[in-house]
């Protein structure tokens, strides 16, 4: 069943904690929020096999659920599992590339050399500035009351934890399974102007899942996403009124021809706009323009490419300064 009690933590953080000598560690974070003291949990390491994480640090993040989540004061709070929010969902919302996670060990000697040096580089800097904000998405723990933290020692104990992908897992975990309920750590440092997002997944888990209840379904050959066809630019606010000729660019980036027949775009709401049954020649870039429904805000949105299984192959997001009038927003 999907996460109980799933939302954001927004806070500062005042103090870290690396685990090392336990089966599943993780990379503890004491935050305060509204003068209440959390503990955020973060997986460095899994308990199945393969035991590294997936992971995925973006020091420029930009995605249109980031102005809205800056708006939220310090404190817990409930996020409904649906799009169109500042829900996480790593496949849907297109805000983690697959492609671009990479595996690191939990902890081993020496400096910048391993997951928890990672995170740790990041939470630092936040803990020095007192500007700074974690965002921690997962689910919520507690409070315990009259039980202190078994980390940290505050009372009671509180906190967020599963701040992973929840959704495509296998065995015991499949109960966890659920859409619109990632978890994931945003840091922003408002004097620099900067969002850094880290994200992370099992390896046992699935990249394509279903739309309802989050269980694994069919992969493609390449997994995730796999990139095959890619969309490479979009014209999202065309000059003049409404209604708009919204373009999509789509690049053919595998070596064979690809029939697109069956194939869609859909907006960040999942409304769908039909691709041409064509055949894109390998190499070649092809425009569609977006049907109704299916639209693109001027305000920033996404935008995903599925195949006749309904399948993700590649996503975008855009932001509202990107969408200029008469400009197509590269990707």
């Amino acid at each position: 069943m999907p996460l109980k009690s799933y939302g954001v933590l927004v806070g500062q953080a005042v103090d870290r904690s690396v685990e090392t000598d336990l089966d599943t560690p993780h990379y503890q974070v004491r935050v305060a929020a509204a003068g209440t003291s959390y503990r955020v949990a973060v997986n460095v390491r899994s308990s199945q096999t393969p035991p590294d994480l997936l992971y995925l640090v973006v020091e420029d993040l930009a995605h249109p659920m980031l102005s809205a989540l800056a708006e939220f004061a310090d404190g817990f709070h409930l996020v409904p599992s649906t799009p169109g929010g500042v829900a996480l969902d790593y496949i849907r919302q297109n805000v983690v590339d697959r492609a671009a996670m990479r595996t690191l060990p939990s902890s081993v000697p020496g400096p910048d050399n391993d997951l928890s040096d990672r995170i740790d580089h990041f939470v630092g800097r936040a803990i020095a500035d007192p500007s700074a904000r974690i965002y921690a998405f997962g689910e919520r723990w507690g409070p315990e009351q009259g039980v202190p933290d078994k980390v940290f020692g505050f009372r009671p104990g509180n906190g967020v934890h599963d701040v992973h992908m929840n959704q495509g897992n296998d065995g015991q975990y499949v109960r966890d399974d659920g859409v619109w309920q990632d978890g994931g750590l945003l840091i922003h440092f408002p004097g620099e102007n900067q969002w850094v997002g880290l994200f992370l997944a099992f390896q046992s888990q699935a990249w394509h899942t279903d739309d309802v209840t989050g269980h694994r379904i069919a992969e493609l050959p390449g997994g995730a996403g796999d990139g095959r066809v890619r969309i490479v630019g979009a014209l999202v606010n065309p000059v003049g009124p409404a209604p708009e000729r919204e373009v999509v660019t789509l690049l053919n980036s595998s070596d064979t021809d690809i029939s697109l027949a069956g194939w869609t775009l859909a907006d960040r709401l999942k409304n769908k706009s039909p691709l041409p049954a064509v055949s894109l020649v390998a190499g070649a870039v092809l425009q569609v323009e977006m049907r109704p429904p299916a639209a693109l805000g001027n305000k920033g949105g996404l935008i995903t490419l599925l195949d006749p299984d309904g399948l993700k192959v590649h996503g975008v997001a855009y932001t509202q300064a990107e969408a200029r009038e008469g400009w197509t927003v590269v990707f």
